[in-house]
């Protein structure tokens, strides 16, 4: 064995019982992915990843994913060798409380960790975005002789990974889209947490990534540095598909439990661990053990990586003389920036007395206005953008004979769909939208909690969001989903009550850096309310406002609504005035944002003297007793819909002005 096959094995068994160690000192993780996968991640890393230790956010690096994230610690073991902030002492803390190690990786945690990752399939998803992301930039700012946007997106995925849907609608798409730019090494090691993988997945993965459109390798040694070194230049040369390397590798590679379950998903045990470093040649003691010669060699990443950002930046300059216009946009786009006067004169389509107008079609209207002005902003639907309003029209579609297009078509794959739209934001440089009926959204939650988690501006749009879709019935009509979405953590719901709303809803959209936004918008024409007489529209920006007060003083009763029945508050307002009750129309597009105001401002919008309130919403009723208290009432919903126009299930259903002034009359008797 030369000294460099020598140096390697010892890399590669540092990175084994690094994560071996913390795993059993925590007494809980994941080894026998790390033991077995550490050969293909070694030589990745050290032959292959562009990416600087220094500086991991520069934005020309290679991304990697570790889409089977459950082996957390093969990426934690990396990131320390090769001279990230993360020392040793963290990965004794392995899943530890405060820790930067925790079980699976997190995006924002821990420096290096380009995704979160565990719910299978998602990282996979993730990549395609990111190489989406990665041909849009290229293909609007690179230019000839400046070539500035040039790297490769890599993942490590798993047999788990293969068996989740998400994973066959994100490679379906990337072979449509010939995104050569993508190479995933795929972890073959026949065994899952239930026992041998053949027991419920025997198709053949390889034929499958070829019929989807991807070059396809292997299955290789994964256990040969060589061999996967000669794969991985492969994948580099071919530049119209994705790559896929089939790997074979023994899951718990060189412990006594080797292939089998039982290295899955549970620490090896005292003993056998000291039998694996026997097998292995690996000292017993000290737990943690990196030798000096690996470290210095592994630690080499450093100043690769920061040569390698150093002649990006080098470049950076020489195209910034040669494209200033270009340049200065690029670097604003990438640093998250908004142009000035993106969002002046969004409303003036809108003026008092327009006719009555769908908030997806005045959500159209504007989001065409922006594109012209932020030029990040791209997305599209789930085959639904003439539906969803979501065409930026006039500039043109994405795909493999034009990268530069800005309407993205995801076809029927909603989770892939949300999957993707984070691995775009996680890039960087875009703003990305995903598009589909409300109902839908069942279909996308496990991508948005994880936006939400991460903490990413992805903006989801979501039309035809209650009864009032009318005749495609209850298949179609969404009643359990405004609470679910607001049920996530640092999830931004907004649906707005008319089209001046609606501007406000996407001014707020591209302001929130801190997380996704839903955006709730109607099928159904609803009037342009006339702000002569009600309070300006900004007040969405706040959550909730005070829309209309009939006398004033302190109100009797106070009448609040979301989206389209926003109107039947005010209509039922009206009336109750006409009875000589002081009443309050609150218009609340978004209990996120209201709740984060200061309490005297709640205070002003819901005054707590006044218990006398109804929520109207065409959604189911929990929920909304946060804002009405136990002594207020609901109108809602309490079943699913039927098929007929919208305007009938809103009677049929007491979704009505007539309803919500009877539950204002009867608080008010008590």
């Amino acid at each position: 064995m030369t000294d460099q096959a020598d140096l390697d094995q010892q890399c590669i068994n540092t990175i084994r019982f690094l994560a071996v160690d913390a795993v059993q000192q925590a007494r809980s993780g994941h080894p026998g992915t790390p033991m077995g996968a550490a050969s293909m991640a070694y030589t990745l890393w050290d032959r292959f990843l562009k990416h600087n230790p220094r500086n991991p956010t520069w934005p020309d690096r290679d991304r990697f994913i570790l889409s089977a994230g459950h082996a957390s610690m093969l990426l934690y073991a990396l990131l320390h060798v090769t001279g990230y902030d993360l020392p040793l002492e963290e990965l004794r803390n392995f899943r530890q409380w405060g820790s930067k190690t925790p079980g699976h990786p997190e995006y924002g945690l821990t420096p290096g960790v380009e995704a979160t990752t565990g719910p299978l399939g998602q990282g996979f998803a993730n990549g395609v975005g990111m190489a989406i992301a990665e041909r849009w930039l290229a293909d609007h700012y690179s230019q000839p002789g400046h070539e500035i946007i040039d790297h490769y997106v890599y993942s490590i995925v798993s047999d788990g990974d293969m068996q989740e849907g998400v994973t066959s609608e994100a490679a379906s798409l990337a072979g449509t889209l010939r995104l050569g730019k993508l190479i995933y090494l795929y972890d073959d090691n026949d065994i899952q947490i239930e026992g041998p993988t053949d027991t419920v997945f025997t198709e053949n993965v390889g034929r499958r990534f070829r019929a989807y459109g991807w070059q396809v390798l292997g299955p290789i040694d994964g256990h040969d540095t060589a061999a996967i070194e000669m794969a991985i230049r492969r994948a580099q040369d071919e530049t119209e598909r994705p790559s896929l390397i089939i790997c074979k590798t023994v899951i718990g590679y060189g412990s006594p439990a080797q292939a089998t379950a039982k290295v899955h998903g549970e620490p090896l045990g005292e003993e056998n661990v000291r039998a694996a470093k026997d097998i292995l040649g690996w000292p017993q003691e000290p737990a943690f053990y990196v030798p000096d010669e690996v470290l210095d060699h592994m630690r080499n990443a450093v100043g690769r990586g920061e040569a390698a950002e150093y002649e990006w930046r080098q470049r950076m300059e020489a195209y910034t003389r040669d494209n200033p216009e270009l340049a200065a946009q690029l670097q604003g786009q990438l640093r998250g920036e908004l142009p000035a006067g993106w969002d002046e004169g969004l409303a003036e389509p809108f003026p008092p007395g327009s006719k009555p107008i769908a908030t997806r079609a005045a959500s159209g209207q504007v989001l065409n206005a922006l594109a012209q002005r932020v030029h990040g902003l791209t997305g599209g639907s789930a085959d639904l953008a003439p539906s969803t309003k979501t065409i930026i029209v006039g500039y043109g579609d994405f795909g493999w004979d034009n990268y530069c297009g800005h309407n993205m078509h995801f076809g029927v794959r909603e989770h892939a769909m949300g999957a993707i739209a984070n691995g775009m934001a996680l890039h960087g440089g875009v703003i990305p939208y995903a598009a589909t009926f409300l109902i839908f959204s069942d279909y996308m939650r496990p991508p948005m909690r994880l936006a939400a988690l991460m903490g990413i501006p992805v903006i989801y749009v979501f039309t035809h969001d209650s009864i009032g879709m009318g005749e495609d019935g209850p298949t179609h009509q969404p009643i359990e989903h405004l609470m679910n979405l607001r049920a996530v953590p640092n999830l931004t719901v907004i649906r707005p009550a008319d089209a001046t709303e609606t501007v406000e809803a996407w001014r707020a959209a591209l302001l929130n850096t801190h997380g996704p936004t839903a955006l709730v918008f109607t099928r159904q024409k609803l009037p342009v309310l006339d702000r002569t007489a009600l309070t300006p529209a900004e007040g969405l920006q706040r959550g909730a406002y005070v829309l209309w007060d009939s006398d004033d003083g302190t109100p009797r009763v106070i009448l609040i609504g979301s989206g389209s029945e926003v109107h039947v508050a005010l209509e039922a307002g009206r009336r109750l005035a006409d009875e000589r009750v002081k009443v309050r129309v609150v218009s609340m597009p978004s209990w996120e944002l209201f709740d984060q105001q200061r309490a005297e401002y709640r205070e002003s919008v819901l005054p707590s003297n006044v218990r006398e309130r109804v929520a109207v919403e065409a959604g189911i009723e929990v929920g909304w007793e946060h804002y009405v208290g136990l002594d207020g009432a609901v109108v809602g919903m309490q079943s699913f819909g039927a098929s007929a126009p919208g305007e009938v299930l809103y009677q049929q259903f007491g979704i009505t002005a007539e309803n919500v002034t009877a539950h204002a009359r009867a608080l008010l008797k008590r």
